[in-house]
Order: C-alpha cells, then structure tokens, then sequence
C-alpha cells in the first residue's frame, strides 16, 4: 500500500519536479568537463569505477562520478530523486523495478536515439531481456548485466540413484528428487528456497502459463494451478525441506541437499567453499514440462528524465554496453553479459559451467512488467506458504490470491 501511495504521489510531483533544479550532473567538473553522475547499486557500484576510468580516457571531455549506493538503501533513494527531481544522469534498475519508475515517469525514452546508438535496439538483447527495455510502447532502459536459474546438481550422488546427468523433465526431476530424498533421514532431494519469489513463476511459465496483464490477474488458470500442485508436492512429500536449515553451499557439499535452483554467482562461491567438490557437480538447463523457461533477471542502465547531460549519459551507457567492454566486466564483477552476441566469445560458448547459462537464456520470462509485481509477489508467497507449511488447499488458496492481486492493481 505504501509503494502505491507513493507512486500516485510521484506522478503528481513529477510535473513540478521538472523546473525544479535538474539531476545532480547538470554542470561542468572544476577543469571544465561535462560531469555525468551514476547511481549503481550493490557490489557493483564498488567496481564500476574502474570501468569509469577507462571510459574517461576514451572520452576525454567527459568525468564520471560514480555514487554506489547499498541495494537496501536502494529504493527508497531512487523514490526521493523522482520525487524532489533531484537524482543522478544514469541509474541502475533491478529488472523487477523498471515498471514502478517508468510509471511514474523517471525514465527517459531512449527510442529516439536508437540509430544513433546501436548497442541500444532490442536485437542485440535476448527476447526475456527486451521485455524488461520497455514500458508503454517506450525504451526506457538498456540491459547491463543479466542473469537467469539453472538446476545444479551432484553428479556422483544423481549416478548413484540411476542418474548419469541431469534431469530433463519434470518427472524426471519429482523421480530423481524422490529416490535421493529416500538415501536415509536428514536428507532432501531438491532445495527449493521458499523465499524466493520468482521460482513458482518459473514453473507456472514451463506448463505453458502465459500472464494475460494489468487489467486481470489469472493466477487462478488451469496451467497456473497445475504448476503450483507440482511445486506444493516437493514440500508436502517431504522431498524439499520447509525450514531453511543449514548453509546452501555446506548442505550441497555434505550432499543433504544435492540439487537446487541457483544464478550464476554461486559457481564461484561453490569453487571457493567447497573445493573438494571438483568434478562432483554440474549444471543444466531447467528441467522441461511445456517448455524449459526460466527467469531472466539482472539490471538495466537508464537515463533519469530530467538530465541535462543526455548525449554523455548515452555515451556512457553505449560504451558499458559493447561487447568487449562486456566481456571485461564479467572478469571485473562476474555479472553475465547482456549482449547476445557476447555469448559467441570462447569464454563464455566454450566454459562448461557458463555456456549451460548461455543455452538457458534463450528461454526466459522476464517478471510480469506491471508495477505492482513486487506487491503481488509477496503476497504469492505468503499465500503458498499456507500450503507449504500449513497444509492449506491450493486451489483455494490461489482463488483467494488471484482476488487479493486484483484488488492490489485496482488501488
């Protein structure tokens, strides 16, 4: 309720922000260049500096400031900086808060300067990436990073249940999970992470649910309510567990939980924590009901609507966005890179872990783009634990929820 408060109070105040004092990069730095400020979120915005330099030097008349600014801090700065008009050139957008800012009108459309930026058009992007670019028929964002969920798995564990690779589909999966989970007490077959909130969408995507849009929520379709049975059943046959328990990384390592749904930043926290796991486990593509989907996930690279540095803003942007600048800051942060055509380097098509992610990107959903999803996510979850832990009916429970969703979207 309050983000939606907020919302329809950034709309109004938007207007009068415009002739207020514009973003905070709107002069020239001391020795006379035009100086273009960056919001970047989390551990990237710590690294983004070096990047910084190098574009500098490619563009001398240009200085960069980078503000890195804590996820947790996040939101509710970027609501201050529409709200007072008052924020940076470029910002940084989770994927999943780009509606909410392009409502309200903080995001410049980037449509009339896609011949003169070619790193910008929609092609070079994979199709669950262009989604997250557009907003009312506009492109109000360029794909920086992105990332999606595989299955990792233990190979030698799956082989000992009959497995010699991954599950391919969902029976696959409910068997293998289930002869593992049957290895003795204390043990699970598949950790699903009950907090998080794009999973069951993941599912509900591979059994063929599409999201009809704002004006009706249809979590209530058949596909729907078939793919959240199949999810409920991991939990209620014991096969995952429903308290969190130990570490992910030590319980894989110890094999109590041997698969589970991860992006790629875990490859090199399991490289790093369990070394002795070498060549004891893998990943693959999700496993196939209707199709393989999984979700598409990352950051895009926007420009605030009132910036007075546009071309340097886009420069800047276009420059984070070729592919070799791509390709050198994977080494820099480990964030796969947006660009398709990334994906061809020997780097990336050639690694066994990482071309699993390439293979997986070209079957992804973005989050439904409505800017009351995070609201209507949290919602999800609370619900599917009334069944998850409370033993509820999930049918029930999804009417219940598809009539709370409507009633958010309709506020």
């Amino acid at each position: 309720m309050k983000k939606k408060m907020w919302s329809l109070l950034l709309i109004g105040i938007l207007a009068l922000s415009t002739i207020l004092t514009a973003c905070g990069g709107n002069g020239e730095s001391k020795d006379g260049k035009k100086e273009i400020t960056v919001w970047a979120m989390g551990e990237e915005g710590k690294k983004l500096k070096e990047m910084a330099s190098k574009f500098e030097e490619e563009n001398k008349d240009i200085s960069v400031k980078i503000q890195a600014i804590p996820w947790g801090n996040a939101h509710d700065k970027l609501l201050t900086a529409v709200a007072s008009g008052n924020g940076p050139d470029v910002l940084q957008l989770g994927t999943t808060w780009v509606p909410e800012f392009a409502d309200a009108g903080a995001l410049l459309d980037l449509t009339p300067y896609l011949d003169d930026y070619p790193e910008f058009k929609p092609e070079n992007y994979f199709e669950g990436s262009v989604t997250s670019m557009k907003y009312d028929d506009k492109v109000i964002g360029v794909p920086w990073y992105i990332d999606t969920r595989v299955l990792y798995y233990r190979t030698d564990l799956l082989k000992e249940v009959g497995y010699d690779k991954a599950p391919a589909t969902w029976d696959e999966l409910k068997d293998a999970a289930g002869k593992l989970n049957d290895r003795g007490d204390d043990v699970y077959g598949l950790d699903i992470d009950r907090n998080d909130q794009i999973t069951p969408f993941i599912f509900a995507w591979q059994n063929g649910y599409e999201f009809e849009g704002k004006d009706k929520m249809n979590f209530d379709s058949p596909e729907f309510k078939e793919a959240m049975e199949y999810y409920t059943d991991f939990f209620k046959e014991g096969i995952s567990p429903t308290t969190e328990g130990i570490d992910i990384v030590q319980a894989f390592k110890d094999g109590v939980k041997p698969m589970f749904f991860s992006g790629p930043w875990m490859i090199n926290i399991i490289n790093d924590q369990a070394p002795d796991l070498k060549d004891k486990w893998a990943v693959a593509v999700m496993p196939k009901k209707e199709t393989n989907t999984s979700s598409m996930g990352g950051s895009n690279l926007s420009v605030f609507h009132n910036s007075e540095n546009v071309d340097e803003s886009l420069k800047f942007i276009s420059y984070m966005n070729k592919v070799d600048t791509q390709m050198e800051w994977l080494d820099v942060s480990n964030t796969l890179p947006s660009r398709v055509d990334a994906w061809e380097e020997p780097k990336l098509k050639e690694d066994p872990m990482l071309s699993v992610f390439g293979k997986q990107l070209e079957d992804t959903k973005a989050s439904p783009q409505i800017k009351e999803f995070e609201v209507i996510a949290q919602e999800f979850l609370s619900t599917i634990e009334k069944v998850t832990v409370g033993g509820a009916d999930v049918d029930k429970e999804l009417e219940k929820f598809n009539k709370k969703a409507n009633e958010i979207v309709e506020k």
